[in-house]
């Protein structure tokens, strides 16, 4: 272990475990036996419901993650009903999560796993769609008590604590991944990884650790430089970037509005959207969704009034969509920058997979023309 600090790997492990024993988290349905109890070492676990809530967990805390698990399952209950259901289904089930590439890397990994036994090493996961190493370990030491380790948000914290190691873990991945390998016991490996995480959870918290309510609190450097929360250190976050996007509700004379599925790329890939794009310096919102309307579809509109302003935040952007209505006049729409175009009846729209921030535009939309409609 090295720096780890001065008790060995097998003292924090058992530590951990005592701790673990009586104060881990509960009610984690998927690391469960169907009884509902917890698995002994010999036990295996069904790898299909942890496989969806690794992904899920990938950008996601398990509070959120928890309620889209259980519909998922209940949605697609084994990998061949994921196999076969439409893309559009699976995109929906996922709708709210984020990150929604996780949801088409899913689908296609379970066209790659039909009739085929589960895999058993971490070769053999990780060249699944959407599986890196750590969410390949945890599957693999969740259902078949496989002794490989974890590094997790968690994780990093817990033994950027423990050590007060004085680089970001980021820029030590080896160190960390070979101090979270040499806490495994040799019987309890699953155990060990999840008391890991349960630790960073609901002792070891970013912002308010419960110091002593922690089994390593005795060994944990951290805690007795006397200001626990200076770890793990971090890099300087960057200021995140701003964009204004100017977004064209676009109706006609029938009543519909027109969305586009956008390519199969990026985070969004394969997502439906109201058509717009990035304001341009000195450019009026108005001229910017008349432009990016006929640029990205090929149509001439009417932009008429402000609908609404939804302000969105990525992990590496923040977005303003500007949203008005617009009538259509001319053209047919094209899907010149998306894969398809549609109109659809305003009512129909609950039917598409929307990214998060269009909840509020539909929202919006449908409480316009509901209110038109009765004036």
């Amino acid at each position: 272990m090295g720096a780890l600090i001065e008790a060995d790997a097998a003292d924090l492990s058992t530590a951990l475990l005592t701790w673990w024993d009586r104060h881990g988290r509960d009610g984690i349905p998927w690391k469960l036996l169907p009884g509902g109890g917890r698995p002994a070492p010999e036990q295996d676990l069904d790898p299909y419901g942890i496989w969806i809530a690794e992904v899920m967990l990938q950008q996601t805390q398990l509070a959120v993650a928890l309620p889209y698990w259980e519909r998922w399952m209940l949605a697609f209950p084994t990998v061949e009903a994921l196999a076969t259901a439409s893309l559009e289904h699976v995109r929906l089930q996922w709708q709210g999560l984020g990150y929604y590439s996780r949801a088409r890397r899913l689908h296609e990994a379970a066209q790659m796993l039909v009739d085929r036994p589960w895999p058993r090493t971490l070769e053999g996961w990780m060249a699944l769609p959407g599986v890196g190493r750590t969410t390949a370990g945890s599957i693999l030491s969740s259902a078949f008590n496989a002794s490989l380790p974890i590094l997790d948000g968690n994780v990093k914290r817990v033994l950027g604590r423990l050590t007060a190691h004085l680089r970001p873990p980021a820029r030590d991945q080896a160190l960390f991944w070979s101090w979270s390998e040499a806490l495994l016991d040799p019987l309890r490996p699953r155990d060990v990884n999840q008391a890991l995480m349960d630790l960073g959870a609901t002792v070891c918290t970013p912002r308010t650790p419960s110091c002593g309510a922690c089994p390593w609190q005795p060994h944990c450097a951290a805690y007795a430089s006397g200001d626990p929360c200076r770890w793990p250190v971090t890099d300087a976050p960057k200021p995140l970037p701003f964009q204004v996007i100017g977004v064209g509700v676009v109706l006609n004379a029938a009543g519909e509005v027109l969305i586009d599925q956008r390519l199969e790329e990026g985070l969004l890939g394969g997502m439906w959207e109201f058509p717009g794009g990035k304001q341009e310096v000195g450019e009026t919102i108005e001229t910017c969704i008349a432009r990016e309307l006929k640029e990205e579809l090929g149509i001439a509109v009417t932009v008429g009034e402000e609908l609404i302003t939804v302000d969105h935040a990525y992990s590496h952007k923040k977005l303003r969509f500007v949203v008005h209505l617009c009538d259509w006049q001319t053209g047919e729409p094209q899907p010149l920058a998306s894969q398809q175009v549609r109109w659809v009846r305003p009512n129909d729209l609950g039917s598409y997979a929307f990214p998060a921030a269009n909840a509020r535009i539909i929202e919006a939309l449908l409480g316009r023309l509901g209110s038109s409609a009765h004036s």
